[in-house]
């Protein structure tokens, strides 16, 4: 018999597993009446985990689905040891995702999606070591919150930007409030500070409409306006 780069051959003779090891890659030969083999798959192997209905720890009900890497590292105890090595990590997977999530606030789920993923990863790599499975990787694809909680959430959200936006235009008067009572000391401590002030407006007033202004009289006769105020 042949097997591929990327297979192994278990082969049971009147029952039991000859040489304690697996066969190829390559040609190997069989017994016609006493000998009997399985192939292994070595490649890694992924699989979806479909939507699990998940009761958070602080009661919240989540449904969440995911994704699993793995392969047999160990040909032997993956045929000898399991009867469908593959179901069996499968089912394995929903369990422990549920259980994991079981565990963990909404907060937890929704922003520590790694620390999760690197828990299952663990937790099912311990579980199918007797297996002969080598898990690789674990990564949570969704999670679907309810209708009404996805509403209360945008709420809150939009309530919290709407405060924040508040404070910062609240802030931004009291900066101005204090600039304004800087210039008003400035300007009662020096009297010409106000007429290269009103200078300055009439400047960028001609700038803006592109017009000219023409002062009727010296500007220095505005003092006594002034005086009066």
């Amino acid at each position: 018999m042949i097997v591929k780069e990327y297979e192994r051959a278990v082969i049971f003779r009147l029952g039991r597993i000859t040489d304690r090891k697996p066969k190829g890659p390559g040609l190997f030969f069989v017994l016609p009446c006493t000998d009997t083999f399985v192939k292994v798959d070595l490649r890694t192997i992924s699989f979806d985990i479909p939507p699990q209905e998940i009761l958070t720890k602080d009661s919240v009900t989540v449904s969440v689905d995911g994704v699993v890497y793995f392969r047999i590292h160990c040909p032997i105890s993956a045929v000898a040891n399991v009867s469908n090595a593959h179901s069996s990590t499968r089912l394995l997977a929903q369990t422990t995702l549920r259980n994991v999530l079981g565990t963990k606030n909404l907060s937890e789920l929704l922003s520590d999606r790694e620390g999760i993923s690197h828990s299952m990863q663990e937790s099912l790599d311990d579980a199918t070591d007797p297996w002969g499975i080598k898990v690789e990787r674990v990564e949570i694809k969704d999670v679907k919150l309810p209708q009404q909680l996805q509403r209360a959430m945008a709420a809150e959200a939009e309530a919290s930007r709407e405060a924040r936006a508040k404070f910062i235009a609240a802030e931004g008067e009291m900066q101005a409030s204090r600039a304004l009572k800087e210039a008003s000391l400035v300007i009662a401590e020096s009297p010409s500070a106000l007429q290269l002030r009103y200078l300055q407006s009439l400047t960028s007033i001609a700038a803006e409409k592109n017009s000219t202004i023409i002062f009727p009289m010296p500007i220095d006769l505005l003092q006594g306006f002034m005086h009066r105020k």
